[in-house]
C-alpha cells in the first residue's frame, strides 16, 4: 500500500481538535473538578465542571495528553454543556465517537474513554 492510499491515523475532526481544542483552559468556579492518569500512555486530563440548577453551565479541561485524548476531552466538554447533570454522567464512548468520525483501536480505547471517565468523577457519578 502506498503513503498515499494508507488511511489516516487520526481523523481530520481528531486533528482539528487536538491542535485547536475549544474547551481546554482552567473554569473559575468550577463546582466539580476531576483528574486522572492513563498509566499505559502517560495522558493526563483534569476536567472542571460548573452546574448551576441541576445542569452543565460550563465545562473545560486541561492536561498533557495524546491527540485521540486532547479531542476526546475537548469534544466530552462541548457535549455536556448545557446537559442536565445525570445526562452528562451518562455520556458514552459512542457519543464521542460519533463527533470525532473516527475508528479507534481497541489498543488506544483508553485514550478515548478517560476523559468521559474523569467528568464522571468530576459529577460524582
Amino acid at each position: 500500500m502506498t503513503p498515499a492510499a494508507r488511511p489516516a491515523l487520526y481523523s481530520d475532526t481528531i486533528r482539528e481538535r487536538w491542535r485547536r481544542p475549544r474547551f481546554r483552559g482552567e473554569l473559575a468556579g468550577a463546582t466539580g473538578v476531576a483528574e486522572d492518569v492513563n498509566p499505559l500512555c502517560g495522558d493526563r486530563v483534569r476536567m472542571m465542571v460548573r452546574v448551576d440548577d441541576g445542569s452543565i453551565a460550563a465545562a473545560r479541561f486541561a492536561g498533557d495528553s495524546c491527540a485521540i485524548c486532547t479531542a476526546s476531552a475537548d469534544v466530552v466538554a462541548e457535549l455536556v454543556e448545557g446537559r442536565a447533570a445525570p445526562a452528562a454522567a451518562a455520556l458514552g464512548a459512542e457519543d464521542v465517537l460519533a463527533v470525532l468520525q473516527a475508528d479507534i483501536r481497541p489498543s488506544r480505547l483508553r485514550c478515548l474513554t478517560l476523559p468521559i471517565s474523569v467528568l464522571q468523577q468530576a459529577l460524582g457519578r
